[in-house]
């Protein structure tokens, strides 16, 4: 008995220090926690409905696209994508789309629909974690919720950042 409970002591402890320490491998702690507390704050007032813009692109590509996702309640209801600038061998269907509720993520092309919510939680988890050989961005140029967020590879030429980038989120 008296081993079991050392043994859920230790376990305890453990599970407490390596919680902690994953905070410490967030690149941009502060800004994304202010982000964050803004975006609960827009969240709120919007009743947790919005719609933002995520756009896209290749440098070496005379075109790019954007997708806008609508979230209404907590829950994606609207996907539209479409290209800009001068896309070339791009059938007509492709050039531009939008899913209903019952069709979310059933084109290839686009941003993933995601909420917000999944947005800030993905960040946390992956793209602002302190990597060896990448570069971490965080910027929140959206009356202070994410607008950048991701790492790019060290040496990597082209069409590296792993992330997000969003130009606006407006509530409905």
């Amino acid at each position: 008995m008296k081993n079991k409970i050392y043994y859920i002591t230790l376990l305890f402890i453990s599970s407490l220090l390596i919680s902690c320490s994953s905070d410490d491998d967030l690149s941009y702690k502060n800004d994304f926690q202010s982000s964050q507390t803004a975006w609960l704050q827009f969240k709120e007032s919007s009743k947790n409905s919005y719609k933002y813009v995520v756009p896209g692109g290749s440098l070496l590509s005379s075109y790019g696209w954007q997708t806008t996702i609508t979230v209404s309640s907590g829950k994606v209801t609207n996907r539209s994508f479409k290209y800009i600038g001068n896309p070339v061998n791009i059938p007509a269907e492709q050039l531009e789309w939008t899913e209903n509720e019952s069709e979310i993520n059933t084109h290839q092309n686009g941003a993933a629909a995601l909420t917000l919510d999944e947005i800030y939680a993905k960040a946390k988890s992956d793209w602002l974690i302190k990597r060896k050989n990448t570069t971490n961005y965080f910027e929140s140029k959206n009356d202070g919720l994410i607008s950048q967020c991701g790492y790019v590879e060290k040496n990597c030429m082209d069409d590296c950042f792993v992330g997000i980038t969003i130009s606006s989120i407006q509530g409905l």
